[in-house]
């Protein structure tokens, strides 16, 4: 037998609860051993549970009972979650997480713990929520030189952007509909300001390119700047503006990670990826272009999430399932500034100040656009070429053209 511990009774341990309970007898068919929950661990009790009878409020508890194999950590933060999970792992407990800012910042150490113990470190949830993405990356992708990882990485800020899109709702107006609608937390500043993507992105480039990347290394610019004169610009070319997280090995091994709006033809696939739907492309030098696709979060496609890797991990209690890649440094990253892509602008100014700094340009249009108002864009160059040719011309949108 199997025992598992809950670390949080929210939104997504009580979900790997739920389907623990429901599918327990495919759950103990595919593990080939009973998995059983033996405590949850909450600040609070929950007397009208069906679960109820298994809190607990003493970390000690799971600690110290030899009996427990496996700790599913879904807490959040990097506070008490990063001392639990470090005690877990040293008392030589395999830890499940979708624990996203953990990850992110203490991935390497972590994992580097668990392997010091013979236990297993496992967060699929923490990226995709109830997409499989990480274990194609180090499994199913194995065989491949990979050199770009790219995705929308969170389903609030497309959701907003789908309704200024299709709606024609404002910024603040399409934020305001998603928190309604349990899309965006009462503080939306981790998802609107890019935060979350960030985090995700350092996760996926770790386990694409094996090192660490940290979310202080990774430039991050936020949908706030978005207005809907962006959108009507970007409609009238045939593109559409996504948030996206990349990370693009160098020719010298260097990654190149950050996260911003871009502009998208409207052929490409993730242009096509709306309301709070993720999706993350893959190239590689053997398979090409793949795209994973689906809810980034939810209570229950998380929970599935979770309780895959805590099958995974009861199948490796004797053997340890290995993931892993190497430390961070400052020598893992460069900045995006070099990064040549066209580049899309809205500016103040004159058409006469956008022909003088870009030769040939076309401008485009929108209804309504006030007379001193003009957009363009750029071809190849770096973000500092734009902006040495602006000249008279006053920036008000700066967004990347995704090749």
């Amino acid at each position: 037998m199997v025992n598992i511990a809950i670390l949080g009774f929210g939104t997504v341990g009580s979900g790997v609860a739920e389907v623990l309970a429901k599918n327990s007898a495919h759950i103990d068919q595919k593990v080939e051993t009973p998995v059983r929950l033996k405590y949850i661990l909450d600040v609070r009790d929950f007397p009208d549970s069906p679960f109820g009878d298994k809190i607990i409020h003493d970390f000690a508890t799971i600690e110290n009972d030899p009996e427990v194999d496996i700790v599913v950590e879904t807490i959040g933060g990097a506070g008490v979650a990063l001392d639990f999970t470090r005690r877990a792992l040293s008392a030589g407990k395999s830890v499940v997480s979708s624990n996203k800012e953990l990850v992110a910042e203490h991935g390497c150490e972590l994992l580097q713990l668990a392997a010091r113990k013979g236990a297993s470190y496992l967060f699929e949830a923490s990226v995709g929520g109830g997409i499989p993405i990480l274990r194609p990356l180090s499994q199913c992708l194995a065989a491949n030189e990979l050199t770009e990882v790219c995705g929308i990485l969170n389903g609030t800020t497309n959701y907003i952007l789908t309704r200024m899109i299709r709606a024609g709702l404002s910024f603040d107006a399409a934020l305001r509909e998603a928190q309604a609608n349990g899309y965006a937390e009462a503080d939306p500043t981790a998802d609107v300001e890019g935060h979350d993507a960030c985090r995700k992105i350092c996760i996926l480039a770790a386990i694409a390119f094996g090192r660490h990347i940290y979310p202080r290394q990774v430039p991050t610019e936020g949908i706030t700047g978005v207005t809907l004169a962006d959108v009507a610009y970007a409609e009238s070319c045939n593109k559409k503006i996504k948030l996206l997280g990349r990370a693009i090995r160098q020719d010298d091994g260097r990654i190149c990670a950050y996260v911003a709006p871009h502009l998208l033809d409207g052929e490409n696939p993730l242009s096509g990826v709306e309301d709070v739907f993720n999706a993350i492309t893959v190239k590689g030098d053997a398979i090409g272009d793949v795209m994973f696709y689906g809810r980034g979060a939810g209570k229950l496609p998380t929970a599935s999430a979770v309780v895959a890797d805590v099958m995974d991990a009861a199948r490796h209690i004797k053997s340890r399932k290995r993931v892993e890649w190497g430390p961070g440094g400052e020598d893992v990253t460069v900045s995006p500034e070099r990064l040549e892509t066209a580049w899309y602008v809205r500016a103040k100014g004159r058409v006469d100040a956008v022909r003088a700094g870009f030769p040939g340009v076309a401008l485009l249009s929108r209804s309504g656009a006030p007379a001193e108002e003009v957009a363009f864009l750029t071809p190849v160059m770096t973000g500092a070429g734009v902006l040495e040719r602006l000249g008279a011309l006053e920036p008000q949108s700066l967004f990347r053209v995704l090749d």
